[in-house]
């Protein structure tokens, strides 16, 4: 695999009824480091509620279909750089590949040479349908030619950084997740499943989900800082 440009434009998509609000400290940071541009794929939260069918993601991956062919032709590299959250990172896995998903081939390989996923909930014991057939028809790394890198959270219930909802719900939502308790995540996502089968791995320490769950997550500056130096280097 060739080298990828680490200033090639950037295309983010949040996770579930995330809206682009939340990631926009993330894309000015990125821009600050000197990355071309970064675009937040605009999806609201009727339109994640819409994901639960087939038909909601195509909605969503057409959108970021189209901003990843405006953002190639700024590209010097001619392609982008994918960065995915929770759900969003498990929803580009399709994206990626050839094969036909909803009635569309994207193939986004051809245009897309890295996809970065924070706190994806890649492997589950219990998924739904859409995240099953995701793991089984797109396993692990799935295009030869992308650079996969899955980015996982490790963080301390009884810490100061996990907030009083992280303490309450996080048990349940390993469960749900893992169909265990006594496991480590990032209040919402276990580790084992957001360390994407093949991909390149780092576990951030004392880092949430996303605000509901710490003050400190993948979008603070300093995680920023910590994953972003490993992935491009």
């Amino acid at each position: 695999m060739d080298p990828v440009d680490p200033l090639q434009p950037v295309v983010i998509l949040g996770g579930f009824l995330i809206t682009e609000e939340a990631y926009k400290p993330m894309a000015e940071w990125l821009r600050q480091q000197g990355v071309i541009d970064v675009q937040i794929v605009p999806v609201s939260r009727y339109d994640w509620l819409l994901t639960s069918w087939g038909f909601g993601w195509r909605r969503v991956l057409d959108r970021v279909d189209e901003m990843v062919k405006r953002l190639q032709a700024k590209s010097s590299s001619a392609h982008v750089t994918l960065i995915g959250h929770s759900s969003g990172g498990v929803m580009l896995r399709p994206y990626l590949s050839r094969q036909l998903f909803q009635g569309r081939s994207y193939a986004g390989a051809t245009r897309c040479d890295r996809l970065i996923t924070l706190g994806s909930p890649h492997q589950a014991v219990r998924a739904t349908p859409l995240r099953a057939m995701v793991d089984r028809c797109f396993p692990g790394c799935h295009e030869p030619n992308v650079d996969y890198v899955a980015i996982a959270g490790d963080l301390d219930l009884q810490s100061e950084i996990a907030s009083p909802f992280s303490r309450r719900s996080a048990k349940g939502s390993y469960r749900g997740i893992a169909g265990a308790v006594d496991v480590t995540g990032d209040g919402l996502v276990p580790v084992d499943s957001a360390l994407l089968r093949d991909a390149r791995h780092h576990i951030l320490h004392d880092t949430a989900h996303g605000g509901l769950f710490g003050s400190k997550c993948y979008f603070t500056p300093e995680r920023l800082e910590v994953w972003w130096h490993f992935v491009i280097t």
